[in-house]
């Protein structure tokens, strides 16, 4: 857990989270917070933790776009969520839309853009978000609005390529895939736009599941979660976020992207999915052990 990327408290207190449910399910459990080290300091510390399998709870850069991955693969370790190939693609919010695409699977138009020109002029016409290409968790998210007159302000911690994509209105719905198998449907609401804050704060943010939505896009929220899942060739546990705007139907149904490594946070929505489908947090971690032991 832990880590250098943008994302480093959210993967720490996933973390602390995980450990204690993990010692609850029975297991003997070492913490690692990797700090900012890389992979020299992560193979010094696994090899004098010698574990069986190494629960990831790493998020962002370095831990859950496959860099992680390889070293583990590379050291002969099980390990939690997705391999190699799928972590990396589903980081890279255009790669992850380019299988999208090929599996029939709706996304949003977007571009790659240099971030000094995002910041001269509108390389697309509003309402558009700027985000950076490969972060997660709402981190440098820009909304820019129907008739603004000025391109965004954006901060120095953007990187110097960004993706700018059409704004895609709606309600917010996300859906968390266990394997095979899409357990349910939650609604967030929040007052404003669903970012960082909203994620990590409590109270910042109000999961509503099962959504108040027709069976219609229930159904076609599990079904194209679990095609997401696969097209990227997804493991263990992902989760995949919808925009759905009701006025246009199923047609109004478009993925965001899907999180590899679900936030297993106290406000997180992984953990909230599988416990309405009778899961418990212990039950969890050790489904999710397990999967990765017969994985190896």
């Amino acid at each position: 857990m832990g880590g250098p990327s943008a994302e480093r408290e959210v993967s720490l207190s996933s973390g602390r989270e995980c450990a204690d449910a993990l010692r609850v399910a029975g297991y003997d459990v070492t913490e690692i917070d990797l700090g900012t080290g890389r992979g020299d300091e992560i193979v010094r510390r696994l090899s004098d933790a010698r574990p069986d399998v190494v629960f990831n709870a790493l998020h962002g850069r370095w831990g859950e776009d496959g860099c992680v991955q390889g070293l583990l693969e590379w050291m002969g370790l099980p390990y939690t969520h997705s391999g190699v190939l799928a972590s990396a693609l589903a980081m890279d919010k255009t790669r992850a839309k380019e299988a999208f695409r090929a599996a029939g699977l709706p996304v949003v138009e977007s571009v790659i853009a240099d971030a000094d020109e995002v910041r001269r002029r509108h390389v697309i016409p509003p309402p558009y978000v700027v985000k950076p290409n490969d972060e997660g968790s709402s981190v440098g998210v820009y909304i820019v609005h129907d008739g603004a007159n000025q391109p965004p302000a954006l901060g120095p911690e953007m990187p110097a390529r960004v993706m700018v994509e059409t704004y895609a209105p709606g309600r917010e719905l996300t859906t968390t895939v266990m394997g095979d198998r899409a357990l349910d449907v939650t609604e967030i609401l929040t007052d404003g736009w669903y970012d960082y804050a909203a994620k990590y704060t409590v109270g910042g943010s109000r999961h509503v599941i099962p959504a108040a939505i027709p069976d219609e896009i229930r159904q076609a929220c599990l079904d194209m979660a679990c095609r997401a899942h696969r097209a990227l060739g997804c493991a263990g546990l992902s989760r995949t976020d919808f925009r759905w705007d009701e006025a246009r139907g199923i047609a109004g149904l478009v993925i965001l992207e899907v999180n590899t490594q679900p936030g297993m946070t106290p406000t997180s929505l992984a953990p909230e999915q599988a416990a309405h489908a009778g899961i418990d947090f212990p039950a969890l971690m050790r489904w999710m052990v397990e999967d990765a032991l017969c994985r190896s």
